[in-house]
This record gives structure tokens, C-alpha cells and sequence, in this order.
């Protein structure tokens, strides 16, 4: 086993929260991500604030700054910028994936399609994409050619969900497949770019890389979950969103044996009460308790890469981010 020492400076004092731990780092990012979001076009600033500032969780940042951190990291200067640019690139997809679904809805709230249109919308997604690159550009090859391969499977990603949008031969190794690109993808890549900044052996970075993969699956299985069992104000969308659009989503995926499930699903537009029909077939079904274990898998499997890491609040932490993401739908 390889450890590397951890630091244990820039901590808010008696906050042992993994947010808490590297607030003053977290609040870094969120000035960045503003600087980055500015444009000398206030349209452009306008609808890309709308999505920034409604809310988002900010997972991606807060992995990479505690790995940063667990894995001995002593200036998070870099991985701040790095959190930023891997932020607005999953935010310029949110964009990008309202057009492409038609969503009228994120985050509780009017999404920028439904307030401003296709065009701008678009355009808005492009610049907060070739603002993240601008950052990234300037670091090593190696780490450039990681935000590149995030990017790549996003996209790959999204096109496969399409192809299996409504299709009732979607598999449990089709939706991995897809949740992996287009979720664990970001997740992975910001952990294996903590370590990287840390300074930690390729051991260890490549350990953070299969870290963040599974907890973003589990992330990913978390949230397919929640869109089943709600309530809204805690998901920012209308409960059974995915079935509605047809996304091959994972219990949707594993409740396909279920003709209420089925008939929804491969529905072109289905009615309010077959998606209604459907989410109290899943929610009465084994599916919700196997939804709950595979996430759980992930989640024990990102933590067992913890052993990578010397003991330190900070890998205490990481701990405790998987098992709060876990937690969301206790």
C-alpha cells in the first residue's frame, strides 16, 4: 500500500463536514467559476448564471480539492482552477442536454431553453465550454488530455442514451456504459486530477481515478432513484421525468418486466397516468431494493481505493462524501 502524507492546513476550524474542510478552497472555485462566467455580452453572463447559481451541489470541485488534500496537496491553487473548468463543462452540458430533451424544468425552475430559446442557449453552453478549456489549456499535456477524455465520453455518452431512449433492449451493462460516460466520466477525472496536482505516486492517482469512477456511478444510480421516489423539491424536477422522456434510466432498466413499466417507457408521449401507473409498479417492486444495493456497491467500492491514502481528516472525509451521497435517499 502507498501513503502519502496529508495536509492539514486551510481547514475552517471545528468543521469536520467534508464541505467544511476545504470551505475557504470551495469558496475559491465558486469566485472562479464567476470570473469565468462573465462575459462582455450580459446575456451570455445572464443565462449562464441562471443555471451556476441555482444551486448545484458542486461534487465534481469538492472531490478534487479533498483528494487534493488526503493525498498531501499543500497549494490548491491548481485544483482550484481545475474544479472550476470541470463545473463549467458540466454545466455547459446541462445546457446542451435542455435542448436536446426539450426540458422546460432544472433545478425546480424554468430552465434557460424554456426562458431564452434554442440559439442562446446553445451559444451560452459553447462559451462556458471554451472558457473551461481556456483554463485547462494551460497545464501539462497530461492533464489536458484527461479534461479531453471527459469531454469525449460525455458525448459519447449522450448519443448512446439517445440510441436507447425508449428502447426496451436496454441492458444493466447498457445504462453502466452510459452513466459512466456521462457521470462518472467528470467524477473520475477530477479525483485522478487532485492526486495528479498532490504530487501522489501513479499508485495513488490512478486509485483516485477508479475512486471517483464508482462514486460517480453510484452518484448517477442515486439520483435515477430519486427521480422514482421524489419528492420534487428535493430533485428540482417533476417526480418521473426519465420515464416521461424515455431515458434508460436504472430502474426504469431494471423494471422493464414490469408491464406498467414497459408500456411507459416505450410510449412515444406517455399520459400522466401511465407514468403514474408505472412509478408505483417500481415503487412496489423488488427494483427499488436493488437500485439501493448496486449504488451501495459503488459506493463501497470507491471507499475501498481509501486504503491508497495515509489517515488524515481529509480521507475521513472522502469517506464521508460517498456515504452523504449514498444517504439522499434514506
Amino acid at each position: 500500500m502507498t501513503t502519502h502524507p496529508a495536509s492539514t492546513d486551510l481547514t475552517t476550524e471545528g468543521d469536520t463536514t467534508p464541505l467544511g474542510l476545504i470551505a475557504a478552497e470551495l469558496a475559491l472555485v465558486e469566485r472562479r467559476i464567476q470570473e469565468l462566467a462573465s462575459s462582455h455580452e450580459p446575456k451570455l453572463t445572464q443565462i449562464a448564471n441562471e443555471l451556476i447559481l441555482s444551486g448545484g451541489k458542486r461534487v465534481r470541485p469538492a472531490l478534487s480539492l479533498l483528494v487534493f488534500r488526503a493525498a498531501g496537496g499543500i497549494d490548491p491553487a491548481d485544483t482550484v482552477d481545475v474544479g472550476a473548468a470541470l463545473e463549467l463543462i458540466h454545466t455547459a452540458t446541462l445546457l446542451h442536454d435542455d435542448i436536446l430533451d426539450s426540458g422546460s424544468t432544472r433545478r425546480g425552475k424554468p430552465s434557460p431553453l424554456a426562458r431564452h430559446g434554442i440559439g442562446m442557449t446553445l451559444v451560452t453552453g459553447d462559451f462556458l465550454f471554451t472558457r473551461a478549456f481556456g483554463v485547462a489549456g494551460r497545464f501539462e499535456e497530461l492533464v489536458v488530455g484527461w479534461a479531453t477524455d471527459a469531454c469525449v465520453a460525455l458525448c459519447e455518452g449522450e448519443v448512446m442514451q439517445r440510441r436507447f431512449k425508449r428502447n426496451p433492449a436496454a441492458t444493466l451493462d447498457d445504462y453502466l456504459r452510459i452513466a459512466g460516460n456521462k457521470t462518472a466520466s467528470l467524477f473520475s477525472q477530477a479525483a485522478r486530477i487532485g492526486a495528479h496536482f498532490a504530487g501522489a505516486s501513479t499508485e495513488v492517482v490512478e486509485g483516485m481515478f477508479r475512486l471517483g469512477y464508482e462514486l460517480g456511478l453510484g452518484f448517477q444510480m442515486v439520483d435515477d432513484l430519486l427521480d422514482v421516489l421524489g419528492p420534487e423539491e428535493l430533485i428540482g424536477k417533476p417526480v418521473g421525468s426519465d420515464l416521461r422522456e424515455g431515458a434508460p434510466a436504472l430502474p426504469t432498466v431494471l423494471g422493464l418486466q414490469l408491464p406498467a413499466v414497459r408500456a411507459a417507457f416505450t410510449a412515444e408521449t406517455p399520459s400522466g397516468a401511465a407514468v403514474s401507473s408505472a412509478l408505483d409498479a417500481l415503487r412496489s417492486s423488488p427494483v427499488i431494493g436493488q437500485v439501493r444495493r448496486l449504488a451501495a456497491e459503488r459506493i463501497r467500492s470507491a471507499s475501498a481505493q481509501l486504503g491508497l491514502l495515509g489517515p488524515s481528516l481529509f480521507r475521513s472525509a472522502l469517506a464521508d462524501l460517498a456515504e452523504d451521497l449514498l444517504a439522499r435517499t434514506a
